[in-house]
C-alpha cells in the first residue's frame, strides 16, 4: 500500500443494511470520487457514498448488517496517496505543510509549522516557535510570503502577532 492519508472516523452505524456514519475530515466530495478506503489495514471498496447532515454515509463492500456496521463503530478511515487529486497551483497538502521551517523575511528562523487548522473562512498556520511558545499566523497573502515545499514558510508579520517580536 501507499502511504495513507486520514480522511475520516466512522461515528456509528446508519440505518440497518450495514452502512455507516463517518466524519469527513477531507473535502466534500472526497468520498464520491474514492474507490475504496482502508479501515484496519483492510481495504473496503465504497459501493455507495451519501451525505446526511454533516456526515459522509457510507456503504462499503461486505458491511452488510448493522451488527457489521457496529463493529466499526470509532475506527479512522484512511485513503492511500495515489487517490488524491491534483492541486492548482498556491494549494498544499496539510501533511506536506506540517514540519515546514518558518522564516521571517529576513531570513531569521522562527521555528516550523505544528498544525494547520481549518476551523473558519481561511487556514491557521498552528507554528511552534523557537522559545517552544505557540504562534497562529492566517494563510493568506498579507502574512505568507512564500511556500516552498523544499526551504520552507516565509512570512512577514506585524508587530503582536508573534509574541517574541520586539
Amino acid at each position: 500500500m501507499d502511504k495513507l492519508i486520514k480522511v475520516g472516523k466512522i461515528v456509528s452505524p446508519q440505518g440497518i443494511r450495514g452502512q455507516v456514519r463517518v466524519y469527513n475530515y477531507s473535502t466534500p466530495d472526497r468520498f464520491e470520487n474514492l474507490p475504496q478506503v482502508i479501515v484496519d489495514n483492510k481495504i473496503f471498496q465504497i459501493e455507495k457514498a451519501g451525505h446526511a447532515k454533516n456526515m459522509v454515509i457510507l456503504k462499503l463492500e461486505s458491511i452488510d448488517d448493522r451488527n457489521a456496521a457496529e463493529s466499526m463503530r470509532n475506527k479512522d478511515v484512511f485513503m492511500e496517496e495515489e487517490f488524491l487529486e491534483e492541486l492548482d497551483e498556491d494549494e498544499y497538502f496539510i501533511s506536506d505543510l506540517i514540519g515546514l521551517d518558518v522564516f521571517k523575511e529576513n531570513s531569521e528562523s522562527l521555528g516550523k509549522i505544528k498544525d494547520v487548522l481549518q476551523h473558519g473562512p481561511v487556514d491557521i498556520y498552528e507554528i511552534e516557535l523557537n522559545s517552544g511558545k505557540m504562534a497562529y499566523i492566517p494563510a493568506v497573502k498579507e502574512f505568507v510570503k512564500e511556500v516552498n515545499l523544499n526551504r520552507g514558510l516565509v512570512i512577514d508579520t506585524i508587530p503582536g502577532l508573534i509574541d517574541d517580536e520586539d
